[in-house]
């Protein structure tokens, strides 16, 4: 087992790299223009889980989401006590990355938002914040259109955000058992970041695929409290809870338990060892 500094300083390095990235290559896209299409923004989603996996997957098992680490709390001998510790360093990361872009990228962001007439915490400043939290339907760097809700509703954003986590969680589950032949050895960090990156591409223009709670609720936070104040909370009404809290954490459970019943899971695994 390692030590608590390992496990705790490793989701807190994970998450705060996935989100950079992750996070950043959306701030490029739309307060730079660039990279601009949604695979070219998704693959670096999945490039960074990778970078973040093969970095602290041999510390903390990389779970990086408080989605997976429930998760592997329900159907793993992964030890339950730990947590609330992997939330807060997951949580922790995600924020000091959301800052780090801020500092990078502010300026930037507020050129964009002069340019484009939005009033910052301000109906139609869902074109910026997409940067750090998630709205549905995906604004795509524009204010949303009033038919915006008629396109992508409550119901479709939750199904997507269980679906993804569900189908990752799978995912993660199969490539870390040792009961999977074909399971990807040295190759997993690559596979699971090719799923993320996948799953991005078809869920994100609904709900902006996020499928984990810190990456959505860490950098929300940091946006209300950097101008966008309670419209970060209420621009999708309870959805920032229900859609990007709730769902992904029952999407998780329900893809760790079908991964459980597809692949036999010991305590040697090292998605399960924390």
């Amino acid at each position: 087992m390692r030590s608590g500094l390992h496990w705790f300083l490793s989701e807190l390095l994970g998450t705060f790299l996935l989100v950079l990235f992750g996070c950043g290559s959306v701030a490029t896209a739309v307060a730079l223009a660039a990279p601009v299409g949604l695979f070219q923004v998704a693959i670096v989603w999945g490039l960074g889980l990778a970078l973040a996996i093969t970095l602290t997957g041999p510390h903390s098992g990389a779970h990086l989401n408080p989605a997976i680490t429930v998760a592997f709390a329900v159907w793993t001998d992964f030890p339950k006590k730990r947590t609330v510790g992997y939330f807060g360093a997951q949580f922790l990361g995600a924020f000091l990355a959301a800052a780090t872009l801020y500092a990078l990228f502010g300026p930037a962001i507020a050129h964009f938002e002069s340019v484009a007439g939005i009033e910052r915490g301000a109906p139609g400043s869902e074109a910026s914040a997409m940067i750090f939290g998630e709205f549905f339907p995906n604004p795509g760097g524009q204010p949303w259109d009033p038919a915006a809700n008629e396109i992508v509703g409550p119901v479709q954003a939750w199904l997507a955000e269980f679906l993804g986590t569900a189908l990752l969680a799978l995912g993660i589950f199969g490539l870390t058992a040792k009961g999977n032949p074909f399971a990807a050895g040295k190759f997993t960090p690559l596979a699971i970041g090719l799923l993320l990156t996948s799953l991005i591409c078809l869920f994100a223009p609904i709900s902006m695929a996020g499928f984990n709670p810190a990456r959505d609720l860490a950098p929300r936070l940091f946006s209300a409290l950097t101008g966008w104040k309670s419209y970060a909370f209420t621009a999708n009404g309870s959805g920032w809870l229900t859609v990007y809290v709730i769902s992904p954490v029952l999407g998780a459970v329900a893809g760790g338990w079908l991964g459980c019943r597809l692949f036999s899971r010991s305590v040697d695994d090292a998605a399960a060892k924390g």
